[in-house]
């Protein structure tokens, strides 16, 4: 007898209840009709479509209604007004969204839509990562949704090109990977961008960082300090890069590079650049290196580069040493200690054989701050290190705290507790933002630990 049936019979365990074959069959039909309803629907909406070339986009959704209620008229006698209503919703979505996933990015407590096959799409709400019942059709469908989002863009995905980085409309970054490198199937991962950009405010109400700290950062933004982010993956960088951006007086002209754009500046004089992948003679291909050398001929006052990864540091940092005071950055790391080891590396990689003394002296005369920030253990981000480059001594770059979150433990429904506080050290840099006219109040240093 088998574990499951003794189980059963010795502990009370029911065993699982195995439907009539007639009712599965009856529900396979049903579920086999709507699909087929659902693919004629469809295939009847894009062939009516093209007969209306014209039509903009925000006509488009009331003409797929109107038609789609003449094709009930003759295809959807047995089917309830429930029924046409859902079929109507998923078609509508396929259309003028992003198929299935399109409730998922409305819905604006999630932050990250992650798809790894046609059966396993996964959320990540609140700082957690739940799945959901969302599913595509095949890989193919999973594919015509990938299309749908770089084809506007200029992109293409292949077996030739079978990665992509992309944006949807509202900013929101896209990457997708399709086989043979993803064995599941065609991969997409969506790091949505809220429609209604950060403020500083909503930082602080967030527990980011706190008002003291926010106080500091937008004086030495005014005071044009070059500022770097660092921080790990879904830290949070790029919302603090906008908000800090949000700092920069309106009368500034403001370049800002990136590979896919996210940023979202609220200033009048903003160029932005994006990065261009090469085309499919494999030439054409415009990095963010050649974007912040032309950046440099483009008059700015201020050069935003949404995340350096490669060469473009070396170029960047040489920009901030001749006279592109006020930039700002983001990349990759784990402390700010690490930032600096990455940026080493990272000009390296530009091709020159530098000393490593002539980087850390690059490196230490061009930076003036590294905000770190991390992503806690319970989801919530916070801005964990405000350090100060102070330059270089014998062989080594000083750094120095200047605010610290400390963390103390997790709550009862596991939620990181802390608080932000001062090192007690006044910057280096408290005379030059005093003569631009910014107060440093007393109270920002006050050693509480």
């Amino acid at each position: 007898m088998s574990l499951l049936k003794r189980l059963g019979k010795e502990e009370g365990v029911q065993t699982p209840v195995k439907l009539p074959k007639t009712l599965t069959q009856t529900t396979l039909k049903i579920s086999n009709k709507k699909s087929a309803m659902e693919i004629e629907l469809h295939n009847y909406l894009v062939d009516e479509l093209k007969k209306h070339k014209q039509v903009k986009d925000d006509q488009l959704a009331r003409l797929i209604r109107e038609l789609s209620q003449e094709f009930f008229e003759f295809e959807g006698d047995r089917l309830t007004f429930e029924e046409k209503n859902e079929l109507l919703k998923v078609v509508e979505s396929e259309l003028t969204g992003f198929g299935p996933i399109t409730k998922l990015l409305d819905d604006p407590d999630i932050n990250e839509v992650m798809v790894n096959s046609p059966s396993e799409v996964f959320v990540e709400k609140n700082g957690r990562l739940l799945r959901t019942d969302v599913s595509f059709r095949d890989d193919d469908h999973i594919k015509r949704v990938i299309d749908r989002i770089v084809s506007p863009l200029g992109r293409r995905i292949d077996e030739s090109v079978p990665m992509v980085d992309a944006r949807l409309p509202d900013g929101s970054r896209v990457n997708a990977v399709i086989p043979p490198l993803a064995l599941k199937g065609p991969t997409v991962t969506i790091r949505k961008f809220s429609t209604v950009p950060f403020t500083v405010e909503d930082l602080i109400r967030m527990g980011t960082l706190s008002k003291d700290m926010a106080m500091f950062l937008e004086a030495c933004v005014n005071a044009k300090l070059n500022i770097f982010i660092s921080g790990g993956t879904g830290s949070g960088k790029t919302s603090t890069l906008n908000v800090l951006s949000s700092f920069i007086p309106n009368s500034e002209r403001i370049v800002t590079i990136e590979d896919a754009a996210e940023l979202k500046l609220s200033q009048d004089h903003v160029v932005s650049l994006e990065s261009r992948p090469p085309n499919i003679e494999g030439v054409g291909a415009i990095t963010i290196r050649d974007l912040v050398r032309n950046s440099l001929r483009m008059r700015p006052d201020r050069i935003i580069v949404g995340e350096v990864r490669s060469a473009e540091t070396l170029d960047m940092l040489q920009a901030m040493n001749t006279g592109h005071d006020g930039s700002l950055g983001t990349g990759h790391a784990n402390t700010p200690r690490d930032m600096l080891s990455r940026l080493e590396t990272m000009v390296l990689m530009s091709g020159y054989d530098l000393p490593v003394k002539a980087i850390r002296e690059q490196i230490s005369s061009a930076l003036d701050l590294i905000i770190h920030q991390a992503r806690m253990r319970d989801g919530t981000r916070k801005i964990t290190h405000i350090t100060e480059v102070l330059g270089l001594e014998e062989n080594t770059i000083v750094l120095q705290d200047l605010f610290l979150f400390k963390e103390k433990e997790l709550s009862l429904d596991g939620n990181v507790e802390g608080e932000f506080s001062s090192t007690g050290i006044r910057p280096h840099f408290s005379d030059q933002l005093e003569k631009l006219g910014f107060e440093i109040s007393s109270s920002w240093f006050e050693r509480e630990w």
